[in-house]
């Protein structure tokens, strides 16, 4: 059984759907606080599988005791975590606090009960901003808001407690910008308030929830001026884990993965490429640049694809019908 924190949330979810066609007996631990049970539903109508989960704090020892005394764990994925940039900046103690303490809490329950297997969800932000593109896994670190610290301090201590004990086997998998939604338009991208994040912010405004798209930045050294990105299908990024998994199986220590397609798209490429899936028209309007952003990052996918025999297969075009069609479904209820 695969215990995956966090796994109502929009990576988790399509990650247990991925897992669930693998093969994999799905436990979920979620406390809910940025997702919904009815997201649980939604992975069990995709998959026709009853999912187990378990409304749970992981930073609650208690919970995750419980947790592991009744189910019996073989691997676990860890996604549970506060994830907003921004929020990060204006909150960093809530961000440490929470994102450090869930990681060492976990695993010090899966120490106690004999469980090694752990992929993390880690994030592009590790690196530092001034690296040579594409990224490759040796590029320097270094992070620029409290989210990405929180994600490269707990890298540091699953090094490090690999290091005291080989039976551990990690992988770090680094996510680039997942966007989309599982084909069916059952489960997809949901935050709460005005989106964080660009893609389901460019969905809203062609779908006439929100007015209009503010891009940040039009004067840089790219092809149309706004910044490039590697836009990730969440399915490819669900399956690079079901990968990943197979992997540390047979292997001892800690790995780091880029999961990205290698490929850079900017904004206003994918704001066309949204206008042409959905049929609809995305106004924009062009904003000074955020302190902060670069021009381009993506990914050097070269390690994942020779270790985990994993390659992003989907297009921007793909990404943006299938997160259309999610979108269109979570405006009927």
């Amino acid at each position: 059984m695969i215990l995956v924190t966090g796994g109502a949330g929009f990576i988790g979810s399509h990650t247990c759907v991925a897992l669930s066609a693998a093969g994999y007996d799905v436990l979920i631990a979620d406390n809910f606080s940025n997702s919904s049970p009815e997201r649980v539903d939604g992975i069990s109508e995709i998959t026709g599988k009853s999912i187990h989960c378990v409304r749970a704090d992981v930073c609650d020892r208690g919970a995750m005791e419980e947790l592991f005394s009744r189910y019996p764990v073989d691997g676990v994925i860890h996604f549970a975590g506060f994830k907003a940039v921004g929020e990060s900046v204006a909150k960093p103690l809530e961000y440490y606090r929470n994102n450090i303490d869930s990681a060492l809490t976990l695993c010090g329950v899966m120490s106690e009960r004999g469980v090694r297997k752990l992929i993390f969800s880690s994030s592009a932000t590790v690196y530092r901003a001034d690296n040579p593109m594409p990224l490759d896994e040796n590029a320097l670190l270094g992070c620029t808001n409290p989210y990405g610290w929180s994600k490269l301090m707990i890298e540091q201590i699953l090094r490090d407690l690999a290091l005291s004990d080989p039976g551990w086997s990690i992988a770090l998998l680094r996510y680039f910008n997942p966007i989309g939604a599982h084909e069916s338009g059952i489960i997809g991208e949901d935050p709460s308030g005005i989106p964080n994040n660009l893609f389901p912010f460019v969905s809203r405004v062609a779908s006439g929830e929100i007015r209009k798209l503010h891009v940040f930045g039009s004067d840089y050294p790219t092809p149309d001026g706004t910044g490039v990105r590697d836009y990730i299908h969440v399915m490819d990024l669900a399956e690079g884990h079901v990968r990943a998994l197979g992997y540390i199986s047979s292997f001892s220590g800690v790995e780091a993965f880029n999961l990205g397609t290698g490929k850079g798209t900017s904004v206003l490429e994918l704001v066309r490429a949204f206008e042409k899936a959905s049929g609809r028209p995305v106004p924009y309007v062009l904003d000074d640049r955020r302190p902060g952003d670069i021009a381009v990052c993506y990914a050097n996918t070269g390690k994942a694809e020779e270790k985990l025999q994993w390659k992003a297969r989907y297009g921007i075009g793909e990404m943006c019908r299938d997160g259309w069609n999610w979108e269109m479904r979570r405006r009927k209820g």
